[in-house]
């Protein structure tokens, strides 16, 4: 693993990006601490990874669960239409509580 400044990754980035595909990840530093890593995503699915463990407060497979529950929830009858999501959306956004309750 590679690693460099954030000054000469900004100067050299089509560099670094191509030196990321070939040898893997570049750790970016400032100050000599890391603070960012250059990852090139093999396909959909690793990208779909690396965006979700970046959110931090959900797991992949946690995640997976989440949606599962709620297609279940859904199928069931117990799911809210188009409109109906909206407007409980907009209520939420402007205070008025929850409009599925």
């Amino acid at each position: 693993m590679k690693v460099a400044s954030v000054a000469d990754v900004e100067a050299h980035l089509s560099a670094y990006l191509t030196e990321c595909a070939q040898e893997g990840p570049v750790v970016i530093t400032r100050d000599g601490e890391a603070v960012a890593v250059l990852v090139v995503p093999v396909d959909e699915d690793d990208l779909e990874r690396l965006v979700l463990a970046r959110c931090g407060w959900v797991h992949p497979s946690r995640f997976q669960a989440l949606l599962n529950k709620s297609r279940q929830r859904f199928k069931a009858g117990k799911g809210l239409s188009r409109d109906e999501f909206w407007r409980a959306v907009r209520q939420r956004h402007h205070g008025q509580g929850n409009a599925a309750e």
